[in-house]
């Protein structure tokens, strides 16, 4: 009991900090490698070596073909598109604010699970989606983001990758996936990576040796295969199976704090007075969302 409770203190810390900073990894790599390209190469990589570690564990690799296809689904929901496109679009926006957006899935889940699950919202839940669109509303209709159509479409293509990623939470919770989450991350990465590969080709995007990239690329990869990939979405996994995917997706108002402080001092990003209010509010609303009681 005592070890459960300290995996999941341990899986949380994982998804907050480890995630946290990956926005601005994300942000080092794409502005050399193509984004379909990276996240491939990030997925295959991690996903072969998480199978390593399940078979050096003496895990069971054999799932069905029903367990094979969510495994595709999850893996399209979270890491071709949630991950893959987002990726994407942080060339045009910075990588703080990119946090911020993804900051509102908590928003997303709880009106997916209204919708999926027919069930009555609290006002504490009300309060929060309201204060929580007041928030994006601030953040989005800044002048110094608007004047860029190329930003216009990062942040919508966001949202949609947010939208993914929230129905790929709700999804899991509930999809007949491999029981061990070594072997269930291993799939999901794996065919991710594939389709990446295919959306790379695709986008027709030039793919470039390792041995071509800055120092500061090749470490932003390791550490995105090695402790986003691995240790954080094995994490993740674990947590949606373990606990309500409202209290996972908590990690969307962690997050951003941590990418602001590393986008600012590392990239010398700016955030505006409004961004400041703007986050505030969201992040309330964040609060007011996973703070309810459970039903």
């Amino acid at each position: 009991m005592k070890n459960s409770k300290a995996l999941v203190v341990i899986a949380f810390v994982a998804i907050y900090v480890i995630w946290g900073s990956t926005y601005l990894f994300n942000k080092i790599a794409v502005t050399e490698l193509p984004p379909f390209f990276l996240a491939s190469i990030r997925f295959l990589t991690a996903g072969f070596l998480i199978m390593l570690i399940a078979k050096s564990l003496k895990k069971s690799l054999i799932i069905t073909k029903k367990q094979l296809l969510n495994t595709v689904i999850s893996g399209f929901l979270f890491l071709v598109y949630g991950n893959g496109v987002f990726v994407w679009a942080l060339k045009y926006v910075d990588s703080g604010f990119a946090a911020l957006l993804a900051a509102t899935q908590p928003l997303f889940v709880l009106l997916l699970m209204r919708l999926i699950d027919q069930k009555k919202m609290q006002k504490k839940s009300v309060i929060g989606i309201v204060l929580g669109f007041f928030g994006m509303y601030l953040l989005v209709s800044q002048s110094e983001i608007t004047i860029s159509e190329e930003s216009l479409l990062g942040i919508f293509m966001m949202f949609s990758c947010v939208l993914s990623w929230s129905y790929g939470s709700v999804f899991v919770s509930k999809a007949d996936l491999p029981k061990n989450f070594f072997v269930s991350t291993g799939y999901q990465m794996i065919m991710a990576g594939f389709l990446l590969i295919i959306a790379s080709l695709g986008f027709d995007e030039e793919w470039i040796k390792p041995t071509l990239w800055s120092f500061k690329v090749q470490a932003s990869l390791l550490f995105l295969i090695v402790f986003g990939g691995i240790f954080a979405f094995t994490s993740f996994n674990y947590l949606l199976k373990i606990v309500s995917p409202e209290k996972v997706s908590t990690s969307a108002y962690v997050n951003p704090v941590i990418a602001l402080f590393l986008g600012w001092y590392f990239l010398d990003e700016e955030f505006t007075t409004q961004s400041i209010v703007a986050s505030v509010v969201l992040l309330t609303g964040v609060y007011f969302i996973t703070s309810r009681k459970r039903q």
